[in-house]
């Protein structure tokens, strides 16, 4: 399946299906001229599929070198960024070069981070291989490394010119990263489409869809400028918040999420209207995959609070936040205060709200 990212200045496509890392170095020949590529991985990602995409690189003519850098949250750093850009300059990769991102979303956002910086700006692919980044993150072009304030707080906004999204990869995924994923699908769901709530039958063809609400939202406000961009942080306000207070490694990103959009459910509830079945739905569907609707007592409501005021969605002190009138409309509102946000995270520790099809909540 191929799905157009239909941008006005650079769009590119996204290849959707299993059996494709043999491919991407063909696929990669059809969109550039073939020379230097650096392969950048982790230690996680590069034994398992790193050759692989290395053989069918070098197949097409082109000149590829791995690099591979710690898996986990703290290698998206400015320090491991300046480290692989070293490490390229080292392996020979001038402006006329490559960069491959092979690997979640940690992978793909460093990686993509590097190119945009990279003798002031290469190509770079997506090869995503955990769900979160095949739905989400390697769409979109949004780059960038964390600081000490917050998450996502360095980066730059530069697209790739492919995307090879091998489902096959997600095999290997141990079941709390396959998991994870769904929290992007879920919210993908509430904001745009519904009905892909419950489907999980056809892999490739969920993830496909997923590929194209994000491509159609991405395409219509590509820098955030607009507002229409910033729905796909439903969920995000709050759960970027938890992932940093609760440091990196504790939260998979998706986990965090799962908490965000528990929160930002109980506001659509209370400030949009939201039905509260349709809210228990979400919540049921985030239970289905094992991810928390709760927050444990041993994390401070108030570091989480620290950490969200500095949020990139915090404007001159106001505060964007995504809620949801009912299932696929979402909007921006800017109703939501500092103090309906506080309380919200201390009904995180609380547990989930007992609405009609919650099912059992954990």
């Amino acid at each position: 399946m191929i799905v157009r990212i239909p941008l006005a200045r650079a769009p590119y496509d996204a290849h959707v299906g299993p059996g494709l890392l043999d491919s991407c170095g063909a696929l990669a020949a059809d969109v550039l001229r073939p020379g230097p590529c650096a392969i950048l991985t982790d230690s996680h990602v590069g034994p398992l599929y790193a050759g692989r995409v290395r053989d069918s690189l070098a197949r097409a003519g082109f000149l590829p070198t791995v690099l591979t850098s710690p898996a986990g949250e703290p290698s998206k750093s400015i320090s491991e960024a300046a480290s692989l850009c070293e490490r390229m300059i080292s392996a020979g990769l001038d402006r006329t070069g490559l960069v491959v991102a092979l690997g979640g979303g940690v992978v793909g956002d460093l990686a993509g981070f590097v190119a945009s910086i990279y003798y002031r700006g290469i190509p770079f692919i997506q090869i995503p291989t955990t769900i979160v980044a095949q739905v989400d993150s390697s769409v979109g072009g949004k780059t960038g490394v964390n600081a000490e304030g917050g998450k996502n707080l360095i980066g730059a906004f530069h697209q790739p010119v492919l995307v090879v999204a091998d489902t096959d990869t997600l095999a290997s995924l141990p079941a709390r990263e396959f998991n994870e994923g769904f929290a992007e699908v879920i919210k993908h769901a509430a904001i745009r489409d519904f009905s892909i709530l419950d489907a999980a039958d056809d892999l490739p063809a969920l993830i496909a869809r997923n590929v194209a609400i994000k491509a159609a939202i991405v395409a219509e406000d590509e820098f955030e400028i607009r507002g229409l961009r910033a729905l796909l942080n439903f969920g995000h306000t709050i759960g970027h918040a938890i992932e940093s207070a609760a440091g990196y490694g504790r939260y998979l990103h998706g986990e965090a999420i799962s908490l965000g959009l528990v929160a930002a459910c109980r506001l659509s509830v209370e400030k949009a209207g939201l039905d509260e079945a349709a809210a228990g739905r979400i919540l049921a569907a985030l239970s289905r995959h094992s991810l928390p609707l709760s927050l444990p007592a041993d994390i401070d409501p108030e570091a989480i609070f620290a950490a969200l005021q500095k949020d990139k969605k915090f404007e001159g002190g106001s505060i964007r936040f995504v809620l949801l009138r009912r299932p696929g409309e979402a909007y921006v509102s800017g109703e939501v205060t500092a103090e309906d946000i506080r309380r919200q995270i201390g009904l995180l520790a609380g547990g989930p709200p007992a609405w009609p099809g919650t099912g059992d909540p954990r």
